[in-house]
């Protein structure tokens, strides 16, 4: 990888580290943060995929167990100096890491579709509890050396205990003693060198029996250790000594128990500080909506709606709006040469496309959509005349000139060039010149590059290369502001003569500038701000339409759904008459067993015509069942057929309108009175017993009906 520190701080790189390394717990992952550069591209890939892993436990519910810890780099070059001891919050430490890990462990296997990267990681640490078991059979959870860690620890701590429960009881007693006499000041005690002592007058000294601790400043009070206490305190010190070497003693011997596991606690050292890293990436992520791309090995770079995050966080912070772009690299189309008036976005499109390679090649996520796809370039190489940087460097031409040359020597097939205002700072038509076989030698070397310039030379050339394409910053011709959007596949204009005219420059300067001019170029220059803005006037009428069309086709959507509605209500109906009348009719038919019945015919008889009667059902009920799906399958696919075809409303309506005139015509010819007919869908079957208009009175026998004439089919 060949990109060296002059390209990264072009590309703001440094102060895009500047804006992760907060992020992380540690200040050495910080400072490792800070020394990130591009990798390879299998290195960055593993790196990558962790980084999107750890963000998407911030969106979902299982959230990483993962804390602010303290490191152990001290306490791991230590602990394998013979015979040293380490310190109760350096043992305590190398708990909680401990611990950390085997947390971690138990997590990822529970949830390895969502974290597989992740998990294969720590699947490698070989996890020791005994690390553990042993800081916990010395320690107490506040960090304190229990009294069970050894037999003469606690023999030590409970005499301790006995001395000073004997000095406050004898300090008491003589005090009581002592308060009766006027031996004492008024102030009774006080403490000398963390012991209670009496405040002896000092005329009464020599009446009190004890160690002098110590007199007043007016020499008036003598701070007397009672004998009775003296004999315990020396006690109680002669065992405090003889726990702290106790203490030392159980120290060292943990502290070398602890140092076998030195090798796993590295690795855990080390698992730890890179969980740190890719968490304060995952969290850097979060805020400037960084996302994984598809990576690809075919040399294709595919950036739909990317942003610049350095300027989406300030943008931010200001609440400014920030504008996204789309641009594509690939083997077919390796330059893109993009010009435009100044202040339109040209420098930001090519420092955002710069930014984003770099983060993604050092694994980092990139605000831009989920679709795009990025590759990997072996060297990334930038000429900017930063007049826009927030260090606002200046270069010369000179130095413009030094960098090509080192562009020239490096430059190949898997090189990005991004270069700004390609060919300034010289004279104009000889500068251009020198730029356009520039473009020609990096275009032979198969390089990828994003160019900008005002040079129309260029713009030709570029139009001229079959792998190379012109893009545009859209402008405004009316209000002359800027758009921030990136048009490809046209040259844009600098808008030079209009943008002086709207600063007030007067006319008849303007018209000498352009008679100055050769009449080629401003007529070119023209044209392209005329197709420019006849694009843009394309692009507003093709969304409109766009509008229109989805509109017209939800109101057709709708239409269809509601005449399905109506037709299976109408259905609905016809089925529910149907069944009642069926039940009505087999009622009937109940009844008259009954009557036969009573009227003396044999049980055999009846039962022998019921079951003939159910058997007719039977048969009816399949036929039934197997026209209502052949009726549903004429419908659905009656209904496919006029989804696809256009102005479908007016086409059903005229249809209906000419069916229904034939039925009209049809009806005047056969229905009379006396005439079987039935309900449309129906299978019960009657004779008409009179007419009114369009209404008849249907008989079925048991009942009577009157329904509209154009409801009935004959038999």
């Amino acid at each position: 990888m060949n990109i060296n520190q002059a390209d990264l701080n072009e590309l703001e790189f440094p102060e895009l580290l500047s804006e992760i390394a907060p992020f992380a717990f540690s200040p050495k992952t910080a400072d490792k943060i800070m020394e990130l550069r591009p990798m390879p591209i299998d290195e960055a890939e593993i790196s990558l995929k962790k980084t999107s892993e750890f963000f998407s436990s911030f969106e979902g519910a299982a959230a990483i167990p993962f804390d602010e810890y303290e490191d152990i780099e001290e306490e791991l070059k230590l602990m394998l100096i013979e015979n040293f001891r380490l310190e109760n919050k350096s043992f305590i430490r190398i708990k909680t890491m401990t611990e950390q890990v085997g947390k971690l462990q138990r997590f990822f296997p529970q949830l390895s579709e969502i974290f597989p990267t992740l998990l294969e990681e720590i699947k490698h640490l070989e996890f020791r509890k005994e690390i553990v078991d042993k800081i916990d059979k010395v320690f107490n959870r506040f960090g304190e050396v229990k009294t069970e860690a050894s037999p003469l620890l606690k023999t030590l701590r409970t005499e301790i205990q006995h001395a000073r429960k004997a000095i406050s009881e004898n300090f008491n007693r003589a005090l009581f003693n002592y308060g009766q006499s006027d031996f004492l000041d008024d102030i009774k005690e006080s403490i000398i060198e963390d012991q209670r002592v009496l405040a002896v007058k000092s005329g009464f000294k020599k009446r009190v029996p004890g160690r002098v601790l110590g007199i007043s400043k007016t020499g008036s009070i003598t701070f007397i250790q009672p004998e009775s206490v003296v004999k315990h305190y020396f006690k109680l010190k002669e065992n405090q000594e003889e726990e702290k070497k106790e203490i030392d003693k159980i120290l060292r011997k943990l502290t070398a128990e602890i140092a076998e596991f030195q090798p796993q606690l590295t690795d855990y050292q080390s698992y730890i500080f890179d969980l740190d890293f890719i968490r304060a990436k995952a969290k850097f992520a979060d805020q400037v909506n960084g996302i994984l791309p598809k990576i690809n090995r075919h040399q294709t770079l595919r950036l739909r709606e990317a942003f610049h995050p350095l300027l989406w966080i300030r943008n931010k912070k200001e609440k400014k709006e920030i504008f996204s772009q789309t641009i594509s690299l690939t083997e077919h189309n390796r330059i893109v040469c993009i010009s435009g008036p100044n202040a339109g976005g040209k420098s930001i499109t090519l420092k955002t496309v710069g930014l984003l390679q770099l983060m993604i090649q050092s694994g980092i996520l990139v605000p831009c959509h989920p679709k795009s796809e990025m590759f990997f370039f072996e060297k990334i190489m930038t000429d900017i005349g930063d007049n826009q940087s927030i260090e606002n460097h200046l270069s010369t031409y000179s130095s413009r000139l030094k960098k090509m040359s080192g562009m020239i020597k490096e430059a190949d097939g898997k090189s990005l060039l991004l270069i700004d205002e390609f060919g300034t700072g010289s004279d104009p038509e000889l500068g251009g010149a020198l730029a356009e076989s520039f473009l020609e030698f990096f275009y032979d070397k198969k390089s990828f590059g994003i160019i900008t310039t005002h040079y129309t030379n260029i713009k030709i050339v570029v139009e001229n290369l079959p792998a190379a394409t012109n893009a545009a910053m859209l402008f405004d011709e009316n209000s002359l502001e800027p758009l921030y959007k990136l048009e490809v596949g046209q040259a844009g204009s600098s808008f030079t003569f209009e943008v002086a005219e709207k600063n007030r420059i007067p006319r008849f300067i303007i018209n000498s500038a352009k008679k100055k001019v050769e009449h080629d170029i401003v007529n070119l220059d023209k044209t392209i701000v005329k197709l420019q803005q006849e694009k843009f006037e394309v692009e507003k009428i093709k969304s409109d339409l766009s509008e229109k069309r989805d509109s017209v086709e939800d109101k057709r959507d709708n239409l269809h759904k509601l005449n399905e509605q109506l037709q299976q209500k109408l259905h609905n109906f016809q089925k529910l008459y149907e069944d009642e009348h069926r039940k009505l009719q087999f009622g009937n038919k109940i009844e008259i067993f009954i009557d036969s019945y009573v009227k003396g015919k044999s049980r055999k008889d009846v039962v022998k015509d019921f079951v003939k009667i159910l058997e007719q059902e039977k048969y009816r009920k399949l036929g039934v069942d197997k026209d209502e799906s052949k009726r549903l399958q004429v419908i659905k696919r009656k209904i496919t057929q006029q989804l696809k075809k256009e102005d479908v409303q007016e086409k059903i309506v005229e249809t209906n309108e000419k069916l229904e005139e034939k039925r009209v015509a049809e009806r005047a010819v056969w229905m009379k009175v006396g005439q079987r007919v039935r309900i449309k869908g129906s299978a019960s079957v009657g004779t008409i017993d009179e007419i009114k208009k369009s209404k008849v009175t249907v008989n079925y026998g048991t009942f009577k009906t009157t329904i509209d004439s154009g409801e009935l089919e004959r038999i």
